[in-house]
């Protein structure tokens, strides 16, 4: 069973300030989190977390990382200022973009940021832009489906991301010509894996591929991004990943495949933002309404528009009513927001305690993709953001919307 990580106490005083829903974070679990992550591929000496910015785009987040060592993954010119006006540059910012505007690439050269070209053709673009830059990356999709043990964990032939193997190829040999001196790979085969093996596998093709292009081409790959990808366990029965035996594993086909072809000096970067963030998030949200009819509902105060994971893809999220965690789970409830849809829907037919009205109730695991992924149907607007510091204090890093800030864009 998940425990969150705040008790009813808390939420009562926090409720002295501010009003549900929000979704709140845990500092002291985000730090050991990355300190994990860090000490698991400590063996590289190049390693570097870039955060993936799009799963919590939330400035005291990004600098709680920094402090961590981490640098941040972009795929937005917005992305790249919120970057920027959070302490990063250079190399500690990665660029990873698809179709991408020109004022996205003239805004990371300017931020020196390494630029992960998500396709053939951006070459003469970016060259005609700003120059091809010394240090430079090349996204990989390998086609088909990524299997692990005979088991298909994704189809990254039918994603829109990457180069091909032949394409990929060429695309060195023309930067290298450009005058490109640094070289890395990025790929990104499947989705939230709950599997120690993801990163060794995924890791072993790139490292055979890099050494196939030094055969090809001349050009030595000095960094490999392993993207994200490593996920967390959304059920309350599924284990967690392990980062350590992670860490091992890709450590362990480093040495099998890079060490003696004389490449054990290529640096390991990661872009994680779910496993880095997910669990130590979640949205609190008040019972305000009960309803009985065909099913048994309970009312919130929260709605998709605040987590629309559940909406949209039918994801499972688990709830705990605070202070009631080792009652009786003997009631079914559908749990549901306000919005004029009916999958507004953060639980269907979930087994819960006896819920009243005024209860809180703690959604999990929505410190990645919660928030970032809110929006404004119906005219709702999205919570805020609470940090609940290491020393038991609560501190507000994104206010809640207001209808002015709804009505802002708007010309009446």
């Amino acid at each position: 069973m998940k425990k969150p990580f705040v008790t009813l106490d808390k939420l009562k005083e926090i409720e002295q300030t501010y009003q549900t829903p929000y979704h709140l974070y845990d500092e002291r679990g985000i730090v050991e989190n990355a300190k994990r992550l860090n000490e698991a591929f400590a063996w590289n000496h190049g390693f570097r977390e870039y955060f993936a910015v799009k799963a919590t785009p939330t400035p005291a987040i990004l600098k709680l990382l920094h402090e961590q060592g981490c640098g941040v993954d972009c795929s937005s010119l917005t992305e790249l200022l919120m970057s920027e006006m959070s302490g990063f540059y250079g190399n500690e910012i990665m660029f990873s973009s698809n179709e991408t505007p020109d004022e996205e690439f003239v805004k990371a050269a300017q931020l020196g940021a390494i630029i992960n070209l998500d396709d053939i053709t951006h070459i003469p673009v970016l060259d005609k832009l700003v120059g091809i830059p010394k240090k430079i990356c090349c996204r990989f999709n390998p086609g088909g489906s990524f299997e692990i043990a005979n088991k298909i964990m994704d189809n990254p032939g039918d994603a829109k991301y990457g180069m091909t193997r032949e394409q990929i190829i060429s695309a060195y040999s023309q930067l290298q010509k450009l005058g490109a001196e640094e070289f890395g790979i990025h790929a990104f085969l499947a989705s939230n894996t709950v599997s120690n093996d993801y990163y060794p596998v995924l890791a072993a093709q790139l490292f055979h591929l890099i050494l196939d292009i030094k055969r090809a081409t001349g050009v030595e790959i000095s960094f490999v991004n392993l993207s994200g990808g490593v996920g967390i366990p959304y059920l309350p029965e599924q284990q967690p990943n392990d980062i350590k035996v992670i860490g091992e594993g890709v450590r362990r086909v480093y040495e099998e495949i890079l060490v003696p072809a004389g490449m054990g000096d290529v640096a390991l970067y990661t872009e994680m933002g779910r496993f880095m963030l997910a669990p130590y998030g979640c949205l609190v949200t008040k019972a305000i309404r009960e309803k009985h009819t065909y099913k048994e509902y309970v009312g919130v105060d929260a709605s998709a528009c605040d987590l629309m994971r559940p909406a949209m893809y039918g994801a499972y999220h688990h709830i705990t009513v605070a202070g009631k965690e080792t009652a009786v789970y003997d009631h079914t409830y559908d749990v549901v927001g306000s919005l004029c849809e009916n999958n507004d829907k953060f639980a269907v037919d979930r087994a819960l305690p006896r819920v009243d009205i005024g209860d809180y109730l703690v959604i999990h695991d929505t410190g990645a993709h919660g928030r970032a992924m809110g929006y404004n149907y119906n005219g709702k607007l999205r919570s805020g953001e609470l940090l609940l510091k290491a020393d038991g204090s609560v501190e507000q890093i994104r206010r809640p919307e207001t209808v002015d800030d709804y009505f802002a864009t708007l010309i009446f």
